[in-house]
């Protein structure tokens, strides 16, 4: 049997299948570091990783697991190969998923630096990633395509801001839609940032406008009048 850090909650072996040996000795190294005092619960259950609440003293940071046997590592490969800071991983199952994680934690640092509103990436070790909780007391704050924003039109322009800080800094999400941003206290907060590519890369133009495209057909939902080419230009200008 695995000896699992005594500040995991026993409901956490079972139910979220994260926790082999190696997972298991990464987190219980950055407890150890103080990082975070122990797991608290799920915020949320995705195909590749699992994300986890954890106790720091009287706060809480988020705590992001990738799964080392279950991620899609065709995809991951297919958006890591044109980055040039990961070259040669091609058939390297895990170490895509250790270059995949390094490689978020880079991104956010520079989207933070470019003035982009995104949780500040804490540190990351292996397969773990630790990030700054974004909420209020233990609720984290609730996906877009959860919680509508009061004033569309406000949020949104605040979304554009947003990607064209990004794509200034030399990036682009190419991931982004209702699901990938938060609402906290109606500011759009960008999350997910492991597939963000440069935007020298091959196919990134195609990766921004199928950004703008799910974000405008969200905000037309909203009775939004938006026209993709347009949004386009306000981003790159």
């Amino acid at each position: 049997m695995p000896k699992y850090p005594r500040r995991i909650d026993e409901k956490f072996k079972t139910m979220h299948n994260v926790f082999d040996e190696f997972t298991n000795r990464t987190i219980f190294k950055l407890i150890s570091e103080g990082y975070f005092d122990g797991l608290e619960s799920a915020i949320a259950l995705g195909k590749e990783a699992n994300i986890f609440s954890a106790k720091k003293g009287e706060d809480r940071v988020m705590v992001k697991i990738y799964r080392l046997e279950a991620c899609d590592f065709n995809r991951m490969y297919d958006y890591i190969k044109q980055d040039p800071r990961y070259a040669d991983l091609k058939g390297k199952k895990r170490k895509i998923i250790l270059a995949w994680v390094q490689r978020e934690y880079r991104n956010l640092l520079k989207a933070r630096e470019a003035g982009v509103r995104v949780p500040t990436p804490l540190t990351f070790k292996n397969n773990v990633l630790v990030l700054e909780f974004i909420g209020r007391g233990n609720e984290i704050a609730p996906r877009l395509i959860n919680q509508k924003p009061k004033n569309p039109k406000e949020f949104f322009d605040d979304i554009i801001s947003n990607m064209r800080k990004l794509y200034k800094a030399g990036l682009v999400h190419a991931d982004l839609s209702a699901f990938n941003i938060l609402n906290y206290e109606e500011k759009p907060v960008f999350i997910d940032f492991s597939q963000c590519s440069p935007i020298n890369s091959p196919g990134t133009e195609d990766y921004l406008r199928r950004d703008i495209k799910n974000i405008t057909i969200f905000f037309k939902k909203l009775g939004l009048k938006l026209t993709e080419e347009k949004i386009l230009k306000r981003i790159i200008k």
